[in-house]
């Protein structure tokens, strides 16, 4: 199915993976790929959704505050998810 309704995406995603990468360098002992996917899904799990077809479609619409906003929420569901993909390694290596 090709079209306009593939361009559908959530606006976190492209956000949320490169501040995941970005947080990588912190996180050496979880800079696995899988892992790193893993932290992602995590982040945007913890967002509301918004979906758009364009990038432009929500920038448009946000305010400077809904913008701020948006990127803090964005650090702290990054920072969650790096803890707690950490936090449940550590567990296991426990067991």
């Amino acid at each position: 199915m090709n079209g306009d309704i593939d361009t559908i995406h959530n606006h976190h995603e492209r956000s949320v993976c490169e501040a995941v990468r970005t947080g990588a360098a912190r996180f050496p002992h979880l800079a696995d790929e899988e892992l790193l996917a893993d932290i992602a899904c995590v982040a945007l799990n913890r967002l509301p959704p918004r979906y758009i077809r364009h990038e432009v479609d929500f920038a448009f619409y946000l305010t400077d505050k809904e913008r701020g906003d948006n990127e803090r929420a964005i650090a702290e569901a990054v920072a969650f998810a790096f803890e707690f993909v950490q936090a449940r390694i550590a567990m296991r290596a426990r067991r």
